[in-house]
């Protein structure tokens, strides 16, 4: 199907893009909307851009007037040199961007915010000191987590490391470092936020648990063991990791938390961690969050080692059934980039740079065309376009239709591997050294 350059300005004109079935058009959207804000509000989560991947979790914007084209020097309203390393993504809330940074080799741990408007740095305050900084993967680093943000409170997570509580004022309220696992690739998982409940995901190589911490104090609320990793304790021990973060999704009035881990994919109760459902797959080191959409999760895992796959589910009770594995497609999907669905379409990039369409309800390809570069960041789709930023600092804006079309390519320097946020008007991007605000110049 062509979009048209209205159906591009109009997103709600592509009557099966943003819906579950076709011809329902705005309305759907209006839903879409109004769904998303009564879950937002159920978790306790006000703020413009909260977590990793947006209000959502799944990378959806509907703000309007983002630019389509930018460079050094055009449509950039501020630049901001970032203290110390990190990969996690800025959050948003109020006039507050915020992020992690590691210094001293990992030994010195931060939660940095700039001034969204001035783009003024307002705050670096060193959370954690570990003696151990610990391990990490060539292409991580010590500060890759996501922070997440209720309009309060900031949560600054940095694995085994520990996690942080911090006001907006930049006061630190608690610390917990009593959770001990060995992430060998360094820690990736971000935080999210249910109520009054911080969830972590924390899946090393030795032990495996969800945990939920009392938001308000950082108490363990409850304590969940990973299952259904007995092949994988025969295999190296690096076998029982991932670093995929979860995602929130009401299933039947119940809440649940869909994460994928090392063998399996499993959603839990967010009362009392207890097992909902799980589906069995082969392979460790899962990086991609879950979508929901069509009655389905859309979830990252793998058919062999290295060899990742995305399964459409359709959640049940116990061990899901093979009618209940909708489709499965294990081409040209990502490793660390997370999927992004917009409608009846679901969207992938290839960590090398391929990126895919394919119809969200039965799992045929659509197109599947080179963007080129690698890719970190989880891509973002904003009313009808997909922005797809890779690692040497190129972002490819391709329509969310089911036919391929380029909208524009931008190109700026350094290296990008934070997935971007969208807030008042603007396109929040990270590089390793630097914070961007990209806008339209104001009036």
């Amino acid at each position: 199907m062509k979009t048209s350059p209205d159906q591009l300005r109009n997103p709600s004109l592509n009557s099966d893009r943003y819906v579950n079935l076709k011809n329902t058009g705005s309305l759907s959207r209006i839903v879409f909307m109004l769904t998303v804000f009564v879950i937002l509000k159920s978790w306790g989560i006000r703020a413009d851009w909260p977590q990793f991947r947006g209000p959502d979790g799944q990378g959806h914007s509907d703000q309007k007037g983002i630019p389509l084209d930018w460079e050094e020097g055009k449509n950039i309203t501020w630049k901001t040199e970032v203290p110390g390393q990190g990969w996690s993504s800025p959050v948003i809330a109020g006039n507050q961007v915020w992020m992690t940074s590691a210094e001293a080799d990992g030994k010195s741990l931060s939660a940095v915010c700039i001034d969204k408007t001035s783009g003024k740095l307002l705050y670096n305050v060193e959370v954690l000191t570990p003696e151990d900084a610990g391990p990490h993967h060539r292409l991580n680093g010590y500060a890759s987590p996501t922070p997440v943000l209720d309009g309060e409170r900031v949560f600054a997570h940095f694995g085994p490391r520990g996690t942080a509580c911090l006001d907006t004022a930049g006061r630190i309220l608690w610390k917990n470092t009593e959770f001990e696992y060995n992430v060998i690739q360094g820690g990736a998982s971000s935080p999210i936020l249910h109520g009054d409940l911080l969830i972590l995901t924390c899946d090393g190589i030795d032990k495996q648990f969800i945990a939920a911490l009392d938001k308000r104090t950082g108490k363990v609320k409850w304590k969940q063991p990973r299952a259904h990793l007995e092949a994988a304790a025969k295999k190296r021990s690096i076998a029982k990791m991932a670093y995929s973060t979860p995602l929130i999704q009401t299933v039947d009035g119940v809440p649940q938390l869909v994460c994928s881990g090392a063998d399996h994919v499993a959603a839990y109760d967010l009362t009392t961690g207890s097992e909902l459902w799980w589906m069995p797959y082969n392979g460790f080191s899962i990086v991609g969050r879950p979508s929901y959409g069509n009655g389905l999760f859309y979830v990252v895992g793998s058919i062999r080692q290295d060899h990742f796959c995305i399964y459409a589910v359709r959640p049940g009770k116990g061990r899901l059934r093979d009618d209940q594995v909708v489709w499965q497609r294990s081409i040209s999907i990502p490793h660390v980039p997370s999927p992004i669905l917009v409608g009846r379409e679901l969207f992938v990039v290839h960590d090398g740079g391929v990126a895919s369409c394919v119809d969200a309800l039965t799992g045929k390809e659509h197109w599947r065309e080179r963007l080129g570069g690698n890719h970190d960041a989880s891509p973002v789709e904003i009313r009808g376009r997909i922005y797809f930023c890779n690692r040497e600092g190129k972002t490819t804006i391709v329509a969310a239709d089911s036919a391929f079309q380029i909208l524009a390519t931008n190109q700026l320097k350094g290296t990008f591997k934070a997935s971007p946020a969208v807030t008042d008007g603007a396109l929040f991007l990270r590089s390793d050294t630097h914070m961007y605000r990209i806008e339209k110049p104001r009036r």
